[in-house]
This record gives C-alpha cells, structure tokens and sequence, in this order.
C-alpha cells in the first residue's frame, strides 16, 4: 500500500513537470513568434526555452530512477549542459547582433550597452 502511494505520487510529480516543461517550451516558441526585436527574441529562447527543456529533462530522470531504478547520467550531464551553455549562448547572440548594429525596438527605454561602448571607445 505504502508503495502504491509512493508510485502515484511519483507519476504525479514526473507528469507535472513534464507538463510544466512543455508548456513553458510553448511560451518560449509563442515569444519566438511574437515579440519585436531580436534582443527580446533571444531572451524568450534562452530564458524560457532552458527552464522548459530541464523541467523536461528532470521529469525524464526522475522516471528512470523512481520506476527503473537507473541513474542516467547522460541525463545529468544534458541538464548540466543545457543549464550552462543555452543562457551564455543567447547572451553571445545578443552581444553580437548589438555590435553589428542591429537597432533596438523603437519602444525600447533603456540601452545599458551604448554608454559601455562609448567607455571601451574612448580608452582605446
């Protein structure tokens, strides 16, 4: 009986957080869609898109732990690199669109990057 309940609750929390993953993923690829500039753009892909994808990921290994008693670690090192790697490359993409020019939405209030720029540019 006890384990029963431990069974159920493990599907439960395995399917909330696979649900919880594919519906951030969808929020992610909603923003992909509709939001106006690539800076906004980038951020929706790597913020959301990442949370989303290790939600995912934590619901998969914790369904081999729980119900095939395996630790993955494969899984592990995909949750690590993701987890590393998806934030530094959205805010590489971000840093190179700026300093090629790509202009900001015109309804953007804020540009932090033009007042270091003109910093770096007048010591060099």
């Amino acid at each position: 009986m006890k384990a029963e309940m431990i069974s159920e609750a493990g599907e439960i929390v395995i399917g909330l957080l696979v649900l919880a993953g594919a519906m951030i993923s969808a929020l992610s690829a909603f923003g992909l869609v509709r939001l106006p500039d690539v800076y906004l753009r980038s951020h929706a892909a790597t913020k959301s898109a990442t949370l989303g994808v290790l939600f995912i990921l934590a619901g998969a290994f914790l369904y081999f732990a729980i119900y095939l008693d395996h630790i993955s670690a494969k899984l592990l090192l995909g949750i690590v690199f993701v987890f590393v790697t998806a934030p530094v490359a959205g805010h590489l993409n971000g840093r190179a669109a700026y300093r090629s020019g790509v202009p900001l939405w015109e309804r953007s209030v804020q540009d932090d990057w033009a007042e270091q720029l003109a910093k770096e540019k007048d010591r060099g």
